[in-house]
């Protein structure tokens, strides 16, 4: 089946009792067993739930995976991967990516043992020199947060296969619809759901795609045993929001590139990001392994970056991304707060950075709020 169709029937058949063709919300904490010593399919939802299941299917049906895990949160997906490791252990990290997963790494995970180098992952170069003898993992984002930076994927699995490291992308940006990892040889793939695989800003999820039964046993069993799992609600929601997912990420990349195009063309702003402009310095990358460029614009601004912000009506000042509602946000006191100044220097997150999330509205609109907050900023 192609895309499209998957993105309606993966992980999913008419209810086999009442024929219901939306996926039954299996509100339940525990399952009867069948007899002494003798569990059923499930037994308790933290270890395994029907709803969970299906959008567990689903999503690793879309990624190409062998199995998927549906988690409480992004961040939840994020704690679970990283938890791979061992103490002792060291990841190479690229150096823009979201503010919480480098405070999960640089701040919480360092405390038992783990080490992180932060590095541009732009070429072979970078990222061999921050290679060290207990090198474990290289973590990626392509495109990255917020600045929109790409990763060749080809060379990061095939420096990986020469070193025996376990690659995981995080793909929340581009979602499965735009990019697909695991076809570059990518160990692990890791969302926030609660972005565009969801796609109605109304639900926190997150999710883990793997690639051999081995990785996805240990994954399983940290869900399992730290509970980091998604409720079954929430998947259910998450499920009902994947149905659209084609349709809005076509919307949301139509929009973006009318957005970037305007903004490279305004007098107060000094610099875009947005992988589709041919300027764009990964632009030939992204080209060659993504289907689309998503629904994220950043940009420098040369003027007031709080009056900019004021004026702005569509644009929602908030966190977050991946809705039918368009947001803005200032990374270095939001999204990026969590990261030392230091560490935000040294990715190029200056304080005049403003990430855009790209809804679903018409082009016309934005582009005349946009143009309303930056002439008077």
């Amino acid at each position: 089946m192609k895309f499209d169709t998957r993105t309606i029937h993966a992980g999913r058949k008419p209810d086999p009792i009442h024929g219901a063709i939306s996926t039954s919300i299996c509100q339940t904490s525990t399952f009867e067993f069948e007899d002494y010593n003798k569990p059923g399919k499930y037994d308790y939802s933290r270890t395994g739930n029907p709803t969970r299941n299906a959008l567990e299917d689903a999503i690793a049906d879309l990624e190409g995976g062998n199995r998927g895990f549906a988690f409480s949160s992004g961040m939840a997906a994020v704690s679970t991967a990283i938890h791979l490791l061992k103490s002792g252990d060291h990841a190479i990290v690229g150096n823009d990516i979201y503010g919480g997963t480098h405070r999960l790494f640089s701040e919480i995970m360092t405390q038992y043992g783990i080490e992180f180098t932060f590095t541009k992952l732009n070429s072979r170069e970078n990222i061999e020199n921050a290679l060290q003898p207990n090198t474990k993992m290289l973590w990626i984002e392509t495109p990255s947060n917020p600045l929109l930076n790409i990763t060749d994927l080809d060379l990061v699995a095939d420096i990986a296969q020469q070193n025996q490291l376990l690659t995981v992308a995080d793909n929340t940006f581009p979602s499965p619809y735009f990019l697909r990892p695991i076809e570059y040889g990518i160990d692990l793939v890791l969302h926030s759901t609660t972005k565009y695989i969801n796609g109605h800003s109304d639900v926190i999820g997150g999710a883990i795609v793997t690639t051999t039964e081995e990785l996805a046993d240990r994954v399983h069993f940290l869900l399992n045993g730290m509970g980091t799992n998604a409720a079954p609600f929430d998947s259910w929601l998450i499920l009902r929001g994947l149905k659209t997912l084609p349709l809005r990420m076509k919307k949301h990349a139509e929009n973006s590139m009318i957005i970037a195009q305007y903004l490279m063309d305004h007098p107060k702003v000094s610099e875009v990001f947005y992988p589709g402009l041919s300027t764009h310095p990964g632009h030939k990358i992204a080209k060659k392994q993504m289907d689309g460029y998503g629904g994220v614009v950043s940009f420098k601004l040369k003027s007031d970056v709080a009056r900019f912000i004021r004026e702005l009506d569509l644009f929602i000042l908030a966190e977050s991304l991946g809705g039918a509602d368009s947001l803005v946000e200032h990374a270095a006191t939001m999204s990026h707060a969590s990261m030392t100044e230091s560490a935000r220097k040294q990715a190029g997150i200056t304080d005049n950075v403003i990430r855009l999330s790209i809804g679903l509205e018409d082009p016309d609109d934005l582009v005349e709020d946009l143009s309303k907050g930056l002439n008077k900023s």
